[in-house]
């Protein structure tokens, strides 16, 4: 069956030239009369100031009183025989990430949002059109409706380009995922002082700079279905072979993709499950935080939040705060002149169907607490300057998470690097990456992201 959405390819190169809604110059100065400060103050306090947020007799869980939202609960993991607990983020509900697309003088552009979240290092980012839990978006919190959430729920006016569910973070979330919505628009859209249209030159000019677009943003917008065809030839090798990912030409058939990713599900030796947060061994609780020291990679703390430009003026939430940054990077070589990105299948312990494809390396703040070996870090870590393709430090969930942030990095193989990998890595091409993010629980969280900054490398 041929679905409409498959007929829409968004070309990855702007029209030249391209005539944007708004310059660059003229976002920038939006952008620049957004003060962060004045419209969002974050601070800790101690969970004795928790307002509605209260641990739960008998379980120990962190729990808000509307019992919707979130919840901290314990988990524990095992593999290979070794067994760990930890706290982990409870969301059963499915929240709304959407994007709104409009041509203007035959330009697609993004209509995005300046956001401010608690645990950015920043404050403020660059956020889909709707980013909100269906807490917020139903009214939970009693505050002013969700702008531009009709879009997205039925019946909505519009086409739908994507729509599917979304794994996140899978250390610290439990079986978390989020509704990822791209809907095209033709009519007359209100316009919001916090919001504006931006092409996808100017998304991914603005992905080259650190802690800029948010991971929802991200997330969605790897979704998108993308072609770099009617380009001009690339000048170099690097944008020839990436050109060329991008097409039907692979190492491995899909067919061998998803046969090797299913393989890799059925072998892997890991167990875990959700308990109760008092169980959660190792770990202990202070007047302001949950811990357990600096080695497990992160801690729950309490924070106070006063905002001008949100839904709700003013509230307390819990954020996981991890103690320090992560890693994340794809390896990329040639193979026969197509570029191809080598990819891990890994499990994590809150990801619903346990394993999912993952980059080639993957380091969380919680990674040493988790154990795990990583083969092509030397390759990735600390190369040449001359391989590496991007680079940026890019927040994760500041709805959730404390100062997250992980060092994203693309990087050319060296030449000397033997085709053949390890049985739980393979090579794929950009257009695989493609076909399998149209579906739910095959990449990552971090692959989604550096799949969508693979597409800025035009």
């Amino acid at each position: 069956m041929t679905h409409a959405a498959d007929e829409v390819r968004f070309p990855l190169a702007a029209p030249d030239p391209e005539v944007p809604l708004e310059s660059d110059a003229e976002l920038a100065r939006w952008w620049e009369s957004r003060p962060r400060h004045r419209m969002l103050s974050v601070g800790r306090v101690g969970f004795d100031r928790g307002g509605p947020w209260s641990f739960a007799e008998g379980t120990g869980d962190l729990v808000h009183a509307s019992g919707g939202f979130f919840s901290v609960r314990g988990l524990r993991a095992s593999a290979g025989g070794t067994t760990f607990h930890q706290p982990v983020i409870d969301q059963p509900e499915i929240g709304i990430l959407g994007i709104l697309v409009k041509e203007f003088d035959g330009v697609p552009h993004f209509l995005m949002q300046a956001k401010f979240e608690p645990g950015n290092v920043n404050l403020r980012q660059i956020s889909p059109t709707v980013q909100a839990t269906r807490s917020n978006y139903t009214g939970v919190h009693g505050g002013r409706p969700t702008p531009y959430v009709e879009y997205f729920r039925a019946p909505r006016g519009g086409r739908v380009l994507v729509d599917v569910l979304q794994s996140e973070q899978g250390e610290w979330f439990w079986r978390k995922h989020n509704r990822n919505i791209i809907v095209q628009v033709d009519g007359d859209v209100p316009e919001h002082e916090d919001y504006r249209w931006f092409t996808l030159r100017q998304i991914q000019d603005a992905l080259r700079r650190d802690n800029l677009v948010n991971m929802d943003a991200r997330t969605v917008l790897s979704c998108l279905p993308v072609t770099r065809d009617g380009q001009p030839e690339p000048d170099d090798r690097f944008g020839r072979a990436l050109r060329r990912s991008y097409g039907e030409e692979s190492r491995h058939t899909m067919t061998a993709v998803v046969s090797w990713f299913t393989e890799e599900k059925t072998v892997v030796d890991y167990r875990s499950q959700i308990l109760p947060l008092s169980g959660a061994e190792g770990w202990r609780r202070t007047d302001d935080e949950i811990t357990a020291g600096d080695g497990a990679g992160f801690r729950i703390i309490m924070v106070s939040v006063e905002a001008r430009i949100r839904e709700v003026s003013s509230w307390v939430q819990p954020l996981l705060a991890p103690t320090r940054n992560g890693f994340a990077a794809f390896l990329v070589r040639e193979i026969d002149g197509v570029l191809h990105v080598l990819v891990r299948a890994r499990a994590e312990p809150g990801t619903l169907d346990r394993v999912e494809i993952t980059p080639t390396v993957q380091y969380s703040a919680s990674a040493a607490a988790l154990g795990r070996p990583e083969p092509f870090a030397d390759e990735t870590v600390s190369p040449p300057a001359h391989r590496v393709r991007y680079d940026a430090l890019l927040s994760e969930e500041g709805g959730r998470f404390h100062h997250a942030q992980t060092r994203y990095r693309i990087v050319e193989a060296d030449p000397a690097l033997p085709v053949e990998a390890p049985p739980d890595f393979l090579w794929v091409t950009a257009s695989q990456l493609m076909r399998l993010v149209r579906h739910s629980h095959y990449l990552n969280i971090e692959a989604r992201t550096l799949l969508v900054c693979l597409h800025s490398l035009t």
